[in-house]
């Protein structure tokens, strides 16, 4: 295994559901943390916990930037995701490009990019990183050129994760569609992802230090979209959503294989139904 002793100094971009629980992990392990957050008041969480908390805002340049010795690391982790907008497509890749500039400016040599499997059409059929990517919704379009954007650059190394739907803790999955009627699509197979995997799974990124790679992360097991959602509204105790009895499908089944192989990665969560 490729020694990683010498990458001690970690930038989340993005300290919010996901790179906040990522921060703590890291943390933990001793790294030094540094972590980014768009608003002056949520600096204090960040400091209590022991991470350098610093205030970046790409908009879609960066504009605000209370020290750059945020970008003094070893590798940065991209936890921003494409914010609900009519110009995402053009906005979101604007971002990234600004990120990918001040990576070049300040010697960065390490990107983790958290991405979605957003990025595939619904293709009724198993999805592995080797399809063509033609998305269907404007987020999807912008992750796959910003995706391009780094794994393009000559100056840093780049893996790519694209994550399923994210659950876990706060996300209560028995409210997302609680006492809906006449829901389309109950037969297809979901694709979700544990907070805790999520974080387990960049962790053994890291110290396996595996660049350059491309992968989705979704667990292995897909139970159908209604007996998840019914079980999870059980669960919570909430009126259970009820489907259509018809055979429309729309949807993609993704292959977390590549993943499991390649970091010999054992999910804490193999199936959905065992979050609940």
């Amino acid at each position: 295994m490729t020694d990683t002793s010498n990458l001690k100094r970690i930038s989340i971009l993005g300290c919010g559901w996901l790179g906040l629980a990522l921060a703590k992990k890291l943390l933990s392990q001793g790294f030094e943390v540094k972590g980014s957050v768009m608003q002056e008041e949520n600096l204090e969480e960040l400091h209590q916990l022991g991470i350098k908390g610093y205030q970046i805002a790409f908009n879609p340049d960066l504009q605000v930037c209370s020290d750059d010795h945020f970008f003094d690391t070893d590798i940065i982790i991209s936890c921003i995701p494409p914010k609900r907008r009519e110009d995402i497509d053009t906005f979101y890749p604007i971002q990234i490009d600004s990120l990918k500039q001040e990576a070049q400016k300040h010697g960065i040599k390490k990107i983790l990019f958290i991405s979605s499997t957003s990025v595939y059409p619904n293709t009724l059929d198993k999805v592995t990183e080797a399809l063509q990517l033609t998305p269907e919704k404007a987020s999807g379009k912008a992750l796959v050129k910003a995706e391009e954007m780094l794994l393009q650059s000559d100056d840093f190394e780049t893996t790519i994760l694209r994550f399923g739907g994210l659950i876990g803790y706060d996300r209560h999955p028995g409210r997302f569609l609680s006492n809906q009627k006449k829901l389309k699509n109950g037969l297809v197979p979901v694709n979700l992802i544990h907070q805790d995997d999520c974080v387990k799974i960049i962790s053994e990124i890291i110290r396996q230090n595996i660049w350059g790679e491309v992968f989705n992360a979704c667990c292995p097991e897909h139970p159908t979209r209604k007996d998840f959602y019914q079980k999870a509204a059980r669960a919570a105790n909430l009126p259970e959503p009820e489907f259509l009895e018809d055979d429309q499908m729309e949807y993609k089944w993704v292959d977390s294989s590549k993943l499991i192989k390649r970091l010999n990665y054992k999910f804490i969560y193999t199936s959905p139904l065992d979050t609940i």
